[in-house]
């Protein structure tokens, strides 16, 4: 399966690239990747969504092939561009998706955008960014990067997300997608997201949730999911016994049933 991505321009001239399936009148679901990802993340769980839903996967500021801007990497910023994104593509109320990185922003999302969200999806999430010291360990490691990043550095960083076995050719193409990220955005979206935590904030949250976590993640402790489970109302938990931090990279196939199974709660909610 093979998709054709496309670009709009937001209001504040950022370039979004992003791609798109399913039936227009579809049920809208909106995709996040994690950190120096980009919507090719989830091209391994796109052909096993229902046409049903309306797929929006996207690559955000910094990322990718949209706009690297010198600077706009808070939370704030990202969660901005998502809710701009959906105004300009006259998208309505969607499930937000996102995982590690994109869980953060689609937290950000239910939080100032909620009448944008019809359900939200956090796949391998944290409550308290600068609670967790691996991701500490990181950012000093990414403190001392420079252009051009180091390839075996970023495929070093990528394969230690998975558990599981992934095609050499996705985890490769996924190493391309990271080096297109440039140092000063590695570095700006560690240091603006380290004082993250949605905690407090989620508990006015009361839509929808579903938080997803591989059992052999290192990076995302069961800890933190807990506490949001805790924090946002009716939230339900499950966890993939054999997956690591990049569960929809190791089994697409059964994050896109929960995906569609989650997605046919949200429309009986509505």
């Amino acid at each position: 399966m093979t998709w054709e991505p496309k670009t709009t321009v937001l209001p504040n001239n950022i370039h979004i690239e992003y791609v798109e399936q399913g039936k227009p009148k579809g049920l809208p679901v909106i995709l996040l990747h994690g950190f120096t990802d980009s919507w090719y993340s989830y091209s391994r769980v796109l052909p096993f969504l229902p046409p049903d839903l309306h797929v929006y996967a996207i690559t955000m500021r910094g990322h990718g092939n949209s706009s690297h801007p010198a600077n706009g990497y808070l939370p704030k910023d990202f969660a901005g561009d998502i809710a701009a994104f959906m105004k300009a593509m006259r998208i309505g109320p969607a499930i937000i998706v996102g995982h590690s990185f994109g869980s953060l922003i689609a937290q950000q999302i239910a939080i100032d955008h909620p009448r944008q969200v019809q359900g939200l999806v956090l796949i391998g999430t944290f409550a308290h960014v600068g609670a967790n010291p691996l991701l500490k360990d990181l950012q000093g490691v990414i403190d001392q990067l420079k252009d051009p990043i180091d390839q075996q550095f970023v495929a070093e960083f990528q394969k230690s997300t998975v558990a599981q076995p992934v095609p050499t050719s996705f985890m490769n193409a996924v190493v391309s997608e990271s080096m297109k990220v440039p140092a000063h955005v590695w570095k700006s979206v560690m240091e603006a997201f380290m004082p993250l935590n949605n905690t407090t904030a989620l508990k006015q949250f009361s839509k929808p949730t579903l938080i997803v976590r591989g059992a052999l993640d290192e990076l995302c402790p069961r800890a933190d999911q807990d506490v949001l489970v805790q924090a946002i109302k009716g939230a339900q938990y499950f966890e993939y016994e054999k997956a690591g931090h990049g569960l929809h990279w190791e089994e697409p196939e059964k994050f896109a049933f929960d995906l569609t199974a989650f997605s046919r709660i949200v429309k009986n909610n509505r």
